[in-house]
């Protein structure tokens, strides 16, 4: 599974830098690449993208 960017994304920018496997690209709103996203499945503290977004619009896909 990978991690998925809502259509309520702000493009803050928040969560680029806490990718830890570099999912995430700029666009319209922020893409999450499903290809290369682990959920942060090797984190201790849990999916980083989530813990940062301040509207919770990232979602499972």
């Amino acid at each position: 599974m990978a991690m998925k960017i809502t259509d309520e994304c702000t493009a803050c920018g928040l969560c680029l830098p806490e990718c830890p496997t570099n999912s995430i690209a700029e666009g319209d709103i922020y893409i999450i690449d499903a290809g290369t996203c682990n959920e942060c499945e090797d984190q201790p503290d849990g999916q980083h993208c989530v813990a940062v977004c301040p509207v919770d619009c990232i979602i499972k896909a």
